[in-house]
């Protein structure tokens, strides 16, 4: 069973309620704090299972559907459609914190208890996860998911099999710069990302990265912004060179960055 991780903080095993009164305990078979999402495995017997779809084919104005509980009225459907894709929105824990991408924003009227629930298509697959809403105590006509898509199954597909999720951590922060014209035609990219902290102890700061310089590739992928380097984080970076082209004063250099693995705690 899915849901988000924020649902089940603090708490390893659970009932579950379902709205043909048929009830289960569940254990938290792994959560995801970093994605807010986590799996659940229901013991005393098996829920019929739900579709997935995906997410990435979604469209603005497409019908979608929210279920949920809302203010603790079970099993309640609200409608909408995509208000928007492509949006981030933050989400971890008190020590890290990461942008979940590509959420889904819909104007289906999402209340406290939503989260968790199933944002489906209008052929019943389930296409995202409802997580976070706007305004205190009530909807208000914007509503965010984390999508059901191939980055997701990965993550739940890690839950499945290990209960947690790695990821590569470098140590650094900034966003999108320009870069100078010069450099544009010489380098075949228009934009970098501009170093604004190099987080002390950190891999970034033995490989020698500092505040000001520009990173315009990592292993061998151009890097536009902060998110471009955050999706090449994956588990299997940790522990392994990684190959950074950065723009120092003018001067284009080549950096080796060896990747922690990123805690939650």
């Amino acid at each position: 069973m899915l849901t988000s991780a924020h649902v089940v903080e603090g708490s390893d095993r659970g009932g579950a309620v379902f709205v043909d009164g048929w009830e289960a305990g569940f254990d938290v078979v792994g959560r995801d704090r970093l994605s807010d999402l986590a799996v659940l495995k229901l013991s005393g017997g098996e829920a019929p299972p739900a579709t997935l779809g995906d997410a990435s084919r979604l469209v603005v104005g497409q019908l979608v559907v929210a279920v949920g509980n809302p203010l603790g009225f079970a099993g309640s459907v609200t409608a909408g459609v995509v208000s928007a894709l492509g949006r981030s929105m933050a989400a971890g824990s008190a020590r890290h914190s990461r942008l979940v991408e590509n959420v889904i924003q819909t104007d289906a009227a999402l209340h406290p208890g939503n989260s968790g629930g199933a944002l489906a298509d209008s052929r019943g697959r389930v296409v995202g996860i409802n997580t976070a809403l706007v305004g205190p105590m009530v909807g208000q006509g914007l509503g965010l998911a984390v999508p059901i898509d191939q980055v997701t199954k990965t993550i739940i597909g890690a839950l499945v099999e290990e209960g947690r999720v790695r990821r590569a951590y470098l140590g650094v922060a900034g966003g999108s710069r320009p870069l100078p014209p010069r450099l544009v035609d010489e380098l075949g990219r228009e934009r970098g990302i501009e170093v604004v902290e190099v987080v002390e102890g950190s891999p970034a700061q033995a490989a020698g990265l500092r505040p000001g310089d520009i990173i315009i590739s990592g292993g061998g992928e151009k890097l536009a912004d902060a998110r471009d380097l955050q999706s090449l984080m994956t588990g299997d970076r940790v522990g392994k060179d990684f190959e950074l082209t950065v723009l120092r004063g003018g001067e284009v250099l080549e950096i080796t960055a060896r990747p922690h693995q990123l805690s939650e705690g």
